[in-house]
Formats: structure tokens, C-alpha cells, sequence
């Protein structure tokens, strides 16, 4: 009984998911995406936030203490402009988040990581960090690059337990550099902050000439009850602690992160073999789907 009750709510949480939104991923690969092993976690997020849980965009007024960003932008910026041969992608395998992004030319410098502080930005950006590390509702934080002629595909974020912040530092300022979220598109200026739901499809393109620097936060989701706040903030301080990714040495490497390099190894021998053989390839690919489900389903049993 107990085990078809869990089983019930994983596929109920999945359906959810994929409902949310006016732009959808083919089920095909929603399937399989790793939201759908998140949707529990989520559908509980966003089901007992105080912000509205269907909804791409949210005004920035919702969120009054992030304003001193907004007011320092332009101090933020000059921090930013200083670290431009720091703005990198990872050097080791070690950012599983956002592994594919590097691929498109998107860079990235870390500021803060959830419960881990990063000692090169303490050093290289000491105000921007000060600001940062006071807003507690700022769970990460780093400098993100994105320029002339990337592309960064449809996907959608994994974890629900946060929203995503901009803030234009260096930016296009034109139409031609955007995010789209839910098919609702914004166009990032200098100065200028939004705030938005990862968890719903989106994607972003930078047709212009000019690179694009923004101040990226991930803010903690505001719940309607201290007790479902005290889950959201165990939830993100035990799982997304783990997936924190160093500027360079001197900063610590999250055991997520450790063992990403072999999950990267991996995948490229995945890749060699679909050249190679479509058919094993798919049919590996399935199995070991289906391996993660039923492992799911005898861990409901015990």
C-alpha cells in the first residue's frame, strides 16, 4: 500500500510537470530529463510557495531586499568588468550543472554556492561578495557571460525550491539579446533586474555583437508556512550544497562535482558508441532507464 502510494505520487508529481507552462518538452524527453526524478520535490515547492505556481515571470517588488543590488548595479559592474579573464568555463569536468553551456561559449565566475563560501571571490570582488553574502535569501550567486552569437537550447532547471535573478551589468542593451521564458521573452538591459521560474522552459540567444554580462542569483522560494520554508532550505543546503563548483583551486569542489568527471567520461563513450551503433546505443540508454525506475520503485518497498 505504502509503496503504491509513493508510486502514485511520482507519476502524479511527473504529470504536473509537465503541464506547467504554455511551452512543454516532448513528453518523449520530459521522461527522461532530470526534472522528472526532481518532480516531487518540486510539485511540493511550488505547490506551497506564496508565489503564484503557475506563473514564468515574477515582479521584482515580491522580493524588496534584492533592491540594494539593483541600487549598486553599477559598482557590481565595474567588480564584474575587472574579472574578465576569470569568467570561465570549468577547467576540469567539475561544473555538472552547467556542463553544457560551456560548449556554447557561456562562462561563468562563482560568488557564492548555497552554504559554501568561494575564497577567490572574496579576494577578486570583495563588494559585490559583501552584497551577496547580505541577503540571506541568496542561496547562489555568480558573474555569467554569454557572447556575440551563443545559443543556450530549451531545457528546464531541475530544483523548484528557488527562483532565478538577473541583473544587467554589461549588457547589448537590444532586443536581439534575450531569454525567453514560457515563450515570454525579455531582453536584458543595463541596470535592469527580473525575476523568473527556472522550472519552466527556457532558453537564451545573444545575436549581437557585444558580450553579455549579467549578476545571475538563484534566490530561495518564499513558502507559505515556517515549516515548508525549514524543508526548502534543508533540501537546498543537503542536495545543491553538493554540486558547488570551484573559480580555481582554492576553492572547494562538491562531491557532486568530484564525480562528475567519470559521469562525463561516460557519457562520452555513450556518445562514440551512438555513432557507432544507434540501436545498442538506445537500447543501453532504456536500460539503464529503466534500472533507475525499478530502483525507485524496490526503494518505496523497503
Amino acid at each position: 500500500m505504502f509503496a503504491a502510494i509513493i508510486i502514485g505520487i511520482f507519476i502524479i508529481s511527473v504529470i504536473y510537470a509537465h503541464s506547467r507552462g504554455v511551452e512543454k518538452q516532448k513528453l518523449s524527453r520530459q521522461l527522461f530529463d532530470h526534472s522528472t526524478f526532481m518532480a516531487p520535490i518540486n510539485m511540493f515547492m511550488t505547490r506551497f510557495s506564496t508565489l503564484p505556481a503557475k506563473q514564468p515571470y515574477f515582479d521584482t517588488t515580491a522580493f524588496p531586499e534584492l533592491q540594494k543590488l539593483t541600487e549598486n548595479w553599477q559598482v557590481i559592474r565595474e567588480e564584474a568588468l575587472r574579472l574578465q579573464h576569470h569568467i570561465k568555463a570549468a577547467q576540469a569536468n567539475n561544473d555538472a550543472g552547467f556542463n553544457t553551456f560551456f560548449k556554447r561559449g557561456w562562462k561563468r565566475f562563482y560568488l557564492k554556492w548555497y552554504s559554501d563560501a568561494h575564497p577567490s571571490a572574496e579576494m577578486l570582488c570583495p563588494i559585490t561578495t559583501k552584497l551577496v553574502n547580505s541577503v540571506p535569501s541568496i542561496k547562489a550567486a555568480m558573474f555569467a557571460e554569454l557572447p556575440p552569437g551563443a545559443y543556450l537550447g530549451k531545457h528546464r532547471d531541475p530544483y523548484a525550491g528557488s527562483v532565478r535573478y538577473h541583473l544587467g551589468l554589461s549588457t547589448p542593451n537590444d532586443d536581439r539579446c534575450f531569454i525567453e521564458v514560457d515563450r515570454q521573452r525579455h531582453s536584458w538591459r543595463d541596470g535592469e533586474a527580473v525575476i523568473f521560474d527556472e522550472t519552466y522552459v527556457h532558453w537564451a540567444e545573444n545575436k549581437t555583437e557585444q558580450t553579455r554580462i549579467i549578476l545571475f542569483c538563484d534566490i530561495e522560494r518564499p513558502m507559505k508556512w515556517r515549516w515548508a520554508q525549514s524543508v526548502n532550505h534543508w533540501v537546498g543546503a543537503s542536495l545543491m550544497s553538493a554540486a558547488s563548483s570551484p573559480n580555481d583551486e582554492n576553492d572547494r569542489t562538491g562531491a557532486i562535482n568530484r564525480i562528475f568527471k567519470y559521469v562525463h567520461a561516460a557519457r562520452d563513450a555513450g556518445q562514440r558508441l551512438k555513432k557507432k551503433n544507434r540501436t545498442l546505443y538506445y537500447a543501453l540508454k532504456y536500460l539503464v532507464i529503466a534500472a533507475i525506475f525499478a530502483a525507485i520503485i524496490l526503494f518505496s518497498l523497503l
